[in-house]
């Protein structure tokens, strides 16, 4: 089989490869090209997988392009893992809100509608290349909005486009773990979007564990969530939310602590990737090592803000270990092979959720066979939480008119209407500071 990564020279891929590497059955992917805009990130990532698959019985065959029919052509699989705008934009990002007042983390809030107006036009333009190049493909989406995004892509692709995260997959396996349950036989009860949902319950032979969790307070917060939010609120909660919703819950205290913060996220990441890059275009240099370091460091500072506005301390080195290369790998053997399995991913609706549409792209557990991913049914949310996941969406929807019309009015109103963005004024403002340092934004007229 042949697998295309879009954002091929991106730091993660070697992620990816790592897990095909250990994949020795029938149907394996055999040929993996790397596309990417950018030659050198091409070269130095090359060089890790090379250092990673050095004696390994039948690696799967690496190339690399920078033309993207090219690595479309014929590709079983597709994953796609672009950054359009780089890091530089995401640092952006957060610069441009943050000025303001208002949160600019790539997904949440006003950085994450900045990157989606950006990232939409190129994702359609992929959608519509891969139909009409590989239409056999399947499409795994983990470029960032991952929700929107792949709702994006659904409109050119249906359902051959499945979104994945790693967030809703570390969330139950700690969950798990601290239950002393093995998270491979534990039923998950997850609902919401992407960056935005809940664990309401998890069953384990059956018996739902969680009000065992949410019963005890010491257990609660023994782990990440239960540090990072509290035992109080979760236990008012029922339900134990993805770390992104911290951004919600504790909004204030979080734009308080990134502005004082001597980086943004992106900010930092960009630095830390130039050095990484940088390093590996010496001959002498072993690209894995210098790639491994790197990576830890990078999940060891993971949302190290929340975490100090929270009081939660350093991240448990289980923790550090990723996980989406893990559930894309997942998600392919089950489609290639027809092995039935179950996984959290992002999907259209259906008739999951009443109080959303059919087409709206959600985050729900999937029975996973040849023919996709199939939406799992799950009780109706609670009123805070359907409040939230329907304004949410309905900003996803104008920041896809914006993208599709080319309106700045649109792009205004998706802005304003976010939780996370308070007034129509500062809505106005950011889409004039990000259309000034953006180029991927002159669309917008």
């Amino acid at each position: 089989m042949k697998l295309t990564i879009l954002g091929g020279g991106g730091f993660r891929v070697p992620l990816v490869y790592g897990a095909l590497l250990g994949d020795h059955a029938e149907g394996r992917v055999t040929q993996v090209v790397l596309h990417d805009l950018d030659d050198s990130r091409l070269y130095a990532v090359a060089r890790v997988l090379a250092e990673q698959s050095a004696g390994v019985p039948d690696a799967p065959e690496v190339t690399a392009t920078t033309d993207l029919d090219e690595a479309l052509r014929g590709a079983d699989f597709v994953f796609s893992a672009i950054r359009v705008g780089g890091l530089e934009g995401r640092a952006n990002d957060e610069r441009v809100a943050l000025a303001e007042g208002v949160l600019g983390q790539e997904t949440v809030g006003a950085g994450g509608v900045a990157y989606g107006l950006r990232t939409v036009p190129v994702a359609v333009d992929i959608a519509q290349r891969v139909a009409r190049l590989a239409p056999d493909a399947w499409v795994i989406n983990f470029t960032n909005p991952a929700g929107l995004v792949t709702e994006a892509m659904s409109r050119h692709l249906g359902d051959r486009v499945i979104g994945i995260c790693d967030s809703p997959v570390g969330l139950g396996r700690r969950i798990a773990r601290v239950l002393g349950a093995n998270p491979r036989e534990a039923w998950i009860d997850y609902v919401g979007l992407n960056h935005l949902g809940w664990v309401r319950g998890l069953r384990v032979a059956g018996r739902d564990e969680l009000p065992r969790l949410l019963a005890d307070p010491d257990l609660l917060g023994s782990f990440e969530e239960g540090k990072l939010f509290g035992v109080d609120w979760l236990q008012s909660l029922g339900a134990i939310p993805n770390e992104y919703l911290h951004y919600y819950y504790f909004n204030r205290e979080t734009v308080r602590a990134y502005q004082q913060a001597d980086k943004t996220r992106g900010a930092f990441l960009h630095d830390q990737q130039a050095r990484f890059y940088e390093e590996v275009k010496r001959p002498d240099a072993s690209a894995l090592t210098a790639w491994d370091r790197t990576r830890a460091e990078r999940e060891a500072t993971y949302m190290s803000e929340n975490r100090e506005t929270a009081g939660a301390g350093e991240r448990d080195a289980d923790d550090l270990s990723g996980g989406y290369e893990k559930v894309a790998l997942a998600l392919m053997r089950a489609i290639a092979r027809d092995e039935r399995t179950t996984l959290i991913l992002n999907v259209r609706n259906q008739s999951t959720l009443s109080v959303l549409d059919t087409e709206a792209v959600i985050e729900v557990p999937c029975v996973v066979d040849a023919h996709g991913a199939h939406p799992v049914t799950v009780a109706p949310l609670p009123d805070h939480a359907t409040g939230l996941v329907c304004a949410v969406k309905a900003v996803e929807r104008e920041v896809l008119a914006a993208a599709e019309s080319g309106s700045r009015t649109t792009a205004v109103k998706a802005f304003a209407l976010h939780p996370l963005v308070d007034s129509v004024n500062v809505a106005r403002r950011l889409v004039e500071g990000y259309t000034s340092v953006h180029p991927g934004l002159t669309y917008l007229k």
